[in-house]
């Protein structure tokens, strides 16, 4: 059998449905109540056989200052998952990992998280290790809460602190814009400003209304039904963030919410039409830095056959 030299995986990013959060537990997580959403933004992972020797990294994409961002060291989550899944698969972690990203960094909505599943997937495809599809998720949540939901893609609810995930049924095709900003929000610093301005978080529970429109695909009553915990921290941090939600409701959004940790915003749309008169609107207020387009749900982690890599 002819051992393969590289294998190339796409991943979505999401976008938070819900996101309810708890008071901070003992070890320092919250107990989540978190809607996960994949979106059709997505990076593209290849790996790639190289010499023994620590995972080499490179990226490239059009997100100009966001690729500018990505860590390309052992600090990576992908380079992480490398070496994580090689340690089980008891294998050496000799490859070279390129990233081709269209999800925003640090913008909320899990693209290291994304690149760090996608690494798990490719390399067991690429070691064949042989890894079930709970081994790898097993993994992705030993490396971080929201790594899971990318292997899975689709609609999902993740409990605990996000890591345990339940497939959601949606009904429809949802068309979303995402206002990008200049620069990004540390997940740690949102939660710990959460914990300031909310020491008495009650416990999260789901919205029944979130996934009954979910289900029946019915988008204005999914935008009325949008919630993040996280949004009144994200904009303590950075007010300016209130502008880009005000603008794009002004457009016309069924529903303007901060998407996850943030700082990028998200708005949905009734259509197509409407998500392009959206864009145009936030684009023409200056409040962001650029829109994308994007519409969900859509599969997880996908290997590419090796002509699409």
């Amino acid at each position: 059998m002819t051992a393969m030299t590289a294998v190339t995986v796409r991943v979505p990013a999401k976008v938070n449905l819900q996101l309810a959060v708890g008071p901070a537990r003992e070890d320092g997580y919250h107990d989540l109540v978190n809607v996960f959403h994949a979106v059709s933004l997505f990076d593209e992972v290849t790996v790639t056989r190289a010499e023994p020797g620590p995972s080499r990294l490179s990226v490239a994409g059009g997100l100009d200052s966001h690729t500018a961002r990505v860590p390309l060291d052992g600090t990576n989550l992908a380079a992480r998952a490398a070496e994580l899944l090689a340690r089980e698969a008891g294998v050496e972690a000799a490859v070279s990992i390129h990233l081709a990203k269209a999800i925003p960094v640090a913008g909320g909505m899990a693209g290291g998280s994304a690149d760090a599943a996608a690494t798990l997937v490719a390399c067991n495809t690429l070691w064949r290790a042989g890894l079930s599809d709970a081994d790898l998720h097993a993994l992705a949540a030993r490396l971080g809460s929201d790594v899971p939901f990318p292997l899975l893609g689709g609609s999902a609810v993740g409990t605990g602190r996000g890591e345990h995930l339940t497939p959601m049924p949606c009904g429809g095709r949802f068309t979303w814009v995402f206002a990008l900003a200049e620069g990004g929000l540390s997940t740690a610093a949102v939660f710990g400003e959460y914990d300031r301005l909310r020491p008495d978080a009650p416990r999260p529970e789901p919205d029944p209304s979130l996934a009954a429109a979910l289900a029946a695909g019915d988008a204005p009553a999914l935008g009325a039904a949008l919630s993040n915990d996280l949004q009144r921290a994200a904009l303590s941090l950075r007010p300016e963030l209130r502008r880009t939600l005000d603008a794009g409701r002004a457009a016309g959004a069924l529903g303007a919410i901060v998407s996850g940790s943030g700082p990028t915003c998200a708005f949905l749309a009734a259509d197509g039409a409407a998500a392009g008169e959206i864009a145009a609107a936030l684009a023409e207020s200056g409040h962001c830095a650029r829109t994308v387009q994007a519409y969900g749900d859509v599969p997880g982690a996908t290997v590419l056959p090796p002509s699409a890599g």
